[in-house]
């Protein structure tokens, strides 16, 4: 396996009702040829993880339309897109994107704790697309069993891959699925709805660190 294989997998992949970021064209906010832009930053991120021996996937629930939607890049927004190939060396990813550069708080914290490890993690989520209510693409649901049926084995190729051995869950979803990989599965909370105080002590906790509260500034969210 290597990224263009996993990739190209993981473009063919189509479902109703999600939003492939590596197969689909959002019609109302996309460059022109934004699926292949996307499919170019993943590339480039995950040859990175393979080249700096990451070990370790955080791992959250699946992509939002603010985020993962529009990057292509689990659990980063365009706001944190430019400290994409300072903790990466070799990626080089690029808004795919018309319009001004949206932010996502649970972006921001999960970049903020990111940029002060020594060796960052791979990010990545269970369902690694954007589901989203019939008829109504700008909003995010949770993904069906069906829906996860459909990418399991792609999951369990990656983490072979990479030969990942911890898998630090950002919210139970991740949790309840990550058991099954037989690897070290730590959980902390996720920072939306209230958690950001427990998601950094978790963090603090797991990496022995302390979080600088001005990396944490808050983008105009829009």
């Amino acid at each position: 396996m290597n990224a263009q294989q996993f990739i190209k997998e993981l473009a063919a992949i189509t479902l109703p009702n999600v939003f492939n970021p590596y197969a689909d064209q959002c019609v109302t906010h996309d460059r022109k040829g934004a699926a292949k832009l996307r499919r170019s930053n993943l590339t480039g991120y995950l040859q990175s993880i393979e080249n700096i021996g990451a070990d370790t996937i955080w791992m959250g629930r699946d992509l939002g339309y603010r985020g993962g939607r529009r990057t292509g890049l689990a659990l980063t927004d365009e706001s944190n897109l430019h400290w994409m190939e300072e903790c990466y060396p070799g990626s080089k990813p690029v808004r795919a994107t018309l319009g001004p550069a949206i932010a996502e708080r649970t972006a921001t914290e999960i970049w903020a704790a990111i940029r002060q490890l020594e060796l960052p993690p791979l990010l990545w989520n269970v369902f690694p697309f954007h589901p989203h209510e019939e008829g109504d693409e700008m909003t995010n649901r949770r993904f069906s069993a069906g829906e996860l049926n459909a990418v399991d084995a792609l999951n369990r190729e990656l983490i072979s891959w990479l030969k990942i051995r911890r898998i630090v869950c950002i919210g139970q979803d991740a949790a309840k699925y990550a058991e099954k990989f037989g690897v070290e599965v730590e959980c902390i909370r996720h920072p939306s709805y209230g958690g950001v105080r427990d998601f950094r002590a978790g963090i603090q906790r797991l990496y022995d660190i302390v979080l600088d509260a001005g990396n944490h500034r808050q983008p105009a969210l829009f």
